[in-house]
C-alpha cells in the first residue's frame, strides 16, 4: 500500500495525526523563512512602529480624544488593531509566492493532507502575528502607553487582536490564491490602507462626517478597537452608537463571520487550483 493510501485508508484518529503532523510541517516551513530572513519581520514592524512616532509625536499634540484624554493611550490600541489587520497582505503575498513558484503544486502531489498547506500557512502567521505584538507592544511600554484594565483584561484584549488576525488569514490566502501574480498581490495595499484608516484605529468616527463616521464605526476593525480599549483602561471615545456600545460582543462576532465566510471560500479555492 502507498503512502497516500495510508493516509486515505487509515482510522479517523490517523487521519488527524496526519492533518496535525503534515500542518506543522508547514507551519516550522514557514518559521524558517523568518529565521533566516529575519528582515522580513523587521519590515513588517517598521509601519506600525514609524506610524506610532509619526501619529503620536508629530500629530499627537493636534488629536482630539472626544471626552478627553492622553491621544497616545487612545493610539495604541488602534496601532496594534492596523497592525493585525494589515497583516492579510503579508499572507496574500506568501501564498501566491508559492503558488507561482510551483511549491504548492509539489505539496499537492505530495501525500499529505490538503489542508495542511492552508492550515499550516494559518498558523504561522498567527505565531508571526504574536510575535508582532509582543514588539510592538514593548515599544509601547516604552513610549509611555500603559495598560490600566488589569492583566486579565489586557490577556482578554491580546486575544481579541489575535482573534481578528486570525479571521483575517483566511481572506489573504483567499486573496493570495485568487490574484495571478505577487505584482497584483503588492496592489492589495489599496484596499488595506483605507480599510484600516476608516476605522477608529487613528480617530473617533464621531469626529469624521457623518456618513463617513458610520461607516468607520461598522467596520470590524472598529469593534476590535474599540473592545480593546476598553479592557486596556484606554479613552474610548464611543459615539453612542448600538455597534460601538456593544464592541466587546461584536469584537467576538465579527471575526466569527469573517472565518465563516472566507474559510470555506480559501478551501474551496485551493481545491480548484490547477483544474
Amino acid at each position: 500500500m502507498t503512502a497516500v493510501e495510508l493516509h486515505a485508508a487509515g482510522p479517523a484518529r490517523g487521519r488527524l495525526h496526519w492533518v496535525l503532523a503534515d500542518s506543522w510541517n508547514i507551519t516550522r516551513r514557514s518559521l524558517t523563512h523568518y529565521q533566516r530572513q529575519p528582515a522580513a519581520i523587521i519590515w513588517q514592524l517598521g509601519f506600525p512602529i514609524l506610524s506610532v512616532l509619526l501619529y503620536g509625536y508629530v500629530f499627537g499634540s493636534a488629536m482630539k480624544v472626544p471626552g478627553g484624554g492622553d491621544y497616545r493611550a487612545f493610539l495604541m490600541p488602534g496601532m496594534f488593531a492596523t497592525t493585525m489587520a494589515m497583516g492579510f497582505m503579508n499572507t496574500a503575498m506568501a501564498m501566491v509566492t508559492d503558488v507561482g513558484k510551483g511549491v504548492v503544486d509539489r505539496f499537492r502531489s505530495m501525500p499529505m493532507s490538503q489542508s495542511a498547506v492552508s492550515a499550516g500557512r494559518g498558523l504561522a502567521d498567527l505565531l508571526v502575528a504574536a510575535a508582532e505584538l509582543t514588539i510592538l507592544a514593548a515599544t509601547a511600554l516604552a513610549i509611555g502607553w500603559r495598560a490600566d484594565g488589569g492583566p486579565a483584561a489586557a490577556v482578554g484584549a491580546f486575544g481579541l487582536l489575535l482573534l481578528l488576525r486570525f479571521s483575517l488569514i483566511w481572506v489573504g490566502i483567499w486573496l493570495g490564491l485568487l490574484v495571478p501574480n505577487a505584482e497584483s498581490a503588492g496592489g492589495l495595499y489599496a484596499i488595506a490602507f483605507p480599510a484600516t484608516m476608516i476605522s477608529s484605529a487613528l480617530v473617533a468616527p464621531s469626529l469624521m462626517p457623518g456618513w463617513l463616521g458610520t461607516v468607520a464605526a461598522w467596520n470590524p476593525i472598529s469593534s476590535t478597537v474599540t473592545a480593546t480599549r476598553g479592557l486596556f483602561g484606554n479613552p474610548v471615545a464611543g459615539g453612542g452608537t448600538w455597534v460601538e456600545e456593544h464592541a466587546l460582543l461584536m469584537a467576538v462576532v465579527w471575526p466569527l463571520v469573517l472565518t465563516a465566510v472566507f474559510l470555506p471560500l480559501a478551501v474551496r479555492r485551493f481545491r480548484r487550483l490547477s483544474r
